[in-house]
């Protein structure tokens, strides 16, 4: 196990991962970036055996994923398998699935989530939400993920906080951090910029979030793994998340 907590997302490099040979060339440059670990998500077709041996020769470890929220629900067994061979205990969806985005479907998704995930920990593992921006739109007087995170079993449905599309919606990631101390294994760290009116994805630290304070959050809150993400970048994919790794480093997290 890695000593690092700062791991990359893979979702950032999606484009050079289509192939299983890709994914052993693109593992072996994040390594050589400084990134000891990775959250496994974007990649093509690839079989689990051929995934943990391409970790293994490149020198990371696989310590989170995401994966399609039917996968968890319909062959929970057969994801526990892969994450047991991975040597990976955090399990999270990448996005709410289509025919939960309304009203209805937040209130329904947190039951339903809740007995999925029930498996996975029972399992040694950990179920998390990760969030965009429109989970910020309010009904009844609370916002969508208001009602997920009330309305789920906090024991089994955790949260992958994205500190950019929390900022995107209006909130404020040093708040949703803090309220969910103890339930927030895992966090997206990305920035944001603006060129004129347009928001922008930046590497961490060439943004305007405010990163001394959403790492005091991070800590109090118990996160575990700080995984850097970019969704778009401006520059190489691969000098963005060498940039945000360094960007971090300096302000102390390692």
């Amino acid at each position: 196990m890695t000593a690092s907590v700062i791991a990359a997302q893979l979702y950032t490099l999606r484009e050079f991962l289509k192939t299983p040979a890709e994914v052993a060339v693109t593992l072996k440059k994040v390594r050589q970036l400084g990134y000891e670990a990775v959250q496994v998500s974007g990649l093509g077709p690839i079989e689990p055996g051929q995934l943990k041996d391409a970790a293994e020769q490149a020198g990371v470890s696989i310590v989170a994923t995401h994966i399609g929220f039917d996968r968890i629900r319909d062959e929970v067994e057969a994801v526990i398998a892969e994450h047991h061979l991975w040597g990976c205990r955090h399990v999270a969806i990448g996005g709410l699935p289509g025919e939960y985005r309304n009203e209805e479907g937040f209130h329904r998704f947190a039951r339903e989530a809740s007995a999925a995930a029930r498996p996975l920990v029972a399992a040694g593992l950990t179920f998390s939400y990760h969030n965009h921006s429109f989970e910020l739109e309010r009904f009844g007087g609370r916002t969508a993920l208001e009602i997920l995170y009330a309305e789920s079993d906090p024991q089994v449905f955790s949260a992958e906080i994205d500190t950019y599309w929390i900022q995107h919606g209006g909130g404020n990631p040093v708040s949703w951090l803090r309220c969910l101390k103890g339930r927030c294994h895992v966090v997206h760290l990305k920035d944001m910029a603006m060129k004129g009116s347009q928001q922008l994805f930046a590497e961490v630290g060439e943004g305007n979030l405010e990163w001394p304070a959403i790492l005091d959050a991070c800590r109090e809150a118990g996160v575990e793994w700080y995984i850097v993400e970019q969704d778009t970048c401006q520059r190489d994919p691969f000098e963005s998340l060498g940039l945000s790794l360094q960007n971090l480093r300096r302000m102390g997290l390692e």
